[in-house]
């Protein structure tokens, strides 16, 4: 697409937005990232090493990129920027400031920003457009933020109701419960089971809702991508 040095910086930049996630490099980065935070980071998490705040840096600055180069209102754009950026507030001051009700807050939003921002992978993907191995990464990258989201919940139910979930031995701190509930909610997800259990009637609620969307997700995605590798074979 050629640019025009005449317009206006917000349209030049949203278009560099556009083709930046149009491509491979966008989702690639997504992916990286999401396998980094769910495969790596949770075992230096449970030895007590740092180690997340970088990644988590970039995921926020390619949701607020992903946000801004989506086609869509005002407000929506608006409403996504602000949850993202409230979320690492709070984040941040939990860390700063490790209180139950900033850990909690920030469980919630961590949750609900994942979410949103699986959303906006979801829409990036399915853009007009043949079926690349860039669609195929945000399928992943999807499916690790419903684990990562779900994970979220799980944190703020155990922290709001303590003893929602049966651990061997228990955790000694707040890096050590995420690390638990990351394993706990892949292995819900992928339906293979592990060694935590749910005890508290909402954290089996969860449970039940994430094998179901665990099943459901990669059939229903398989099934979107045949039919658009159809449909552009037809036009082509």
């Amino acid at each position: 697409m050629t640019k025009d040095p005449n317009q206006p910086p917000a349209r030049l930049f949203h278009l560099q937005m556009s083709e930046f996630w149009s491509g491979d490099l966008g989702l690639t980065l997504v992916t990286i990232s999401l396998v980094v935070l769910v495969f790596v980071i949770p075992p230096l998490r449970e030895a007590g090493l740092p180690g997340r705040v970088v990644f988590d840096v970039i995921i926020f600055t390619l949701m607020i990129f992903a946000a801004l180069s989506l086609k869509q209102r005002r407000a929506a754009t608006a409403f996504l920027i602000a949850v993202v950026l409230t979320s690492a507030v709070v984040l941040a001051a939990g860390r700063i400031h490790p209180t139950l009700f900033l850990r909690q807050l920030g469980s919630v939003l961590a949750a609900l920003t994942l979410l949103l921002y699986a959303r906006i992978v979801l829409l990036v993907m399915f853009r007009s457009g043949p079926v690349t191995w860039s669609r195929m990464q945000g399928g992943i990258s999807a499916y690790l933020l419903l684990g990562m989201a779900w994970a979220s919940a799980y944190q703020f139910i155990e922290q709001r109701y303590p003893g929602s979930f049966a651990f061997v031995t228990a955790p000694a701190d707040i890096d050590q419960l995420t690390s638990r509930l990351t394993y706990y909610s892949f292995s819900t997800l992928t339906t293979i089971g592990c060694d935590i259990a749910p005890l508290h009637p909402f954290a089996r609620s969860l449970t039940i809702g994430e094998s179901i969307v665990g099943q459901l997700f990669p059939a229903i995605l398989i099934g979107a991508l045949v039919a658009m590798a159809m449909q552009a074979r037809a036009k082509s």
